[in-house]
């Protein structure tokens, strides 16, 4: 309830009412579905089970600006994607600048710390197999739904391929898993082929972006730069940071600047390729300086940012030999610095 009245809900709906309008159905308020956006990130819940505390929990209601106790929920889980898509990128920022102003003088502080992680995705490890066998159904599923017929839709070889491909470690599996990976892409280019050709020009236009998806993977090799590990999440790629209960992660690199005192997040930032730490230190610093009034002026990183402190305007302190002009004083400070820096771990840890 005490945050619920320290939040500037009525700036946050001036500023996503310009992604509504008075056409269609009357759509839930902007507080109710904000606030289900944030009490499922503080409480880490899903979709579905935010929905569902919100009708058990009072205190959940009174956030969302509930009068009176409701029994039935308040949106089908399905809503809040939908809200997400509608206020897109920029109405998610402007939520999270709302929270950094809660904190005052706090989220102002002049040096923060800087890190990177790996925000990852629901894929498993993805191999040429599956994403074979997906590209398969997806493409069956569009044949019935425009009913085209077909001459064969290989569903019962494809079962005996997925069995064969299993293992594929397995020294002596792994030739007859090499063969099953080649006979399913026969059979998805086969099938796609068939599509192209009997689709009216109407669907081919809107199914142009998927199959050239299709195509590009099933004609990849294991060792190509750029591959597609999952359709539905096709612009994420494999990090690999050397752990060794984790060799690799598939997801997108995100970054993290939170103040070394207090320990606030001020600044986040998803980056669209793989790229080196160093790279992605002006954009978690341009995030922060967007939620806050007085720039940053020091940012502590670790050693994976070596080679940045000329791309940025504030100073960058790295763990490093002290230089010959520091005096003891200044080199004490930057000691202090670099062993503070380490707060950032659990902070990410627990996001």
């Amino acid at each position: 309830m005490a945050l619920g009245r320290e939040l500037n809900w009525k700036g946050l709906e001036e500023a996503l009412a310009v992604h509504y309008s008075d056409q269609g159905r009357a759509a839930l308020p902007i507080r109710l579905m904000s606030g289900l956006l944030i009490l499922k990130q503080l409480y880490n819940l899903s979709d579905e089970s935010v929905v569902m505390q919100w009708k058990l929990n009072p205190y959940y209601q009174v956030f969302c600006g509930e009068t009176s106790f409701q029994t039935k929920p308040p949106c089908h889980s399905t809503e809040l994607v939908k809200f997400r898509q509608r206020i897109g990128e920029a109405g998610v920022k402007q939520i999270f600048a709302l929270s950094v102003a809660l904190h005052g003088n706090a989220a102002e502080e002049a040096t923060v710390l800087v890190d990177t992680t790996v925000q990852e995705k629901a894929i498993t490890y993805p191999t040429d197999t599956k994403l074979a066998i997906k590209i398969i159904n997806r493409l069956n599923k569009l044949a019935k739904a425009q009913g085209i017929k077909q001459r064969r839709t290989f569903i019962k070889e494809v079962r005996e391929l997925r069995v064969a491909s299993r293992h594929f470690r397995h020294a002596r599996r792994r030739a007859k898993a090499k063969k099953a990976l080649k006979r399913l892409r026969n059979i998805a280019g086969i099938l796609l082929r068939e599509l192209q050709r009997k689709l009216p020009e109407a669907i081919l236009k809107k199914e142009a972006d998927n199959f050239a998806l299709y195509t590009q993977v099933l004609a990849q090799q294991p060792k190509d730069k750029n591959k597609i590990y999952s359709l539905h999440e096709n612009d994420i790629y494999c990090v690999g940071k050397g752990k060794d209960h984790k060799p690799y992660e598939y997801g997108r690199k995100a970054s993290i600047a939170a103040t070394m005192n207090s320990q606030v997040i001020v600044g986040v930032a998803s980056h669209d390729k793989h790229e080196h730490d160093s790279k992605t230190l002006k954009a978690a610093l341009d995030s922060a300086n967007e939620n806050r009034t007085t720039p940053v002026s020091t940012a502590v990183v670790d050693r994976g940012y070596k080679g940045c402190k000329r791309k940025v305007d504030a100073e960058v302190i790295l763990p490093s030999a002290p230089l010959k002009r520091d005096n003891e004083t200044e080199r004490q400070r930057k000691r202090q610095l670099c062993q503070k820096r380490s707060a950032i771990e659990p902070i990410i840890g627990h996001l």
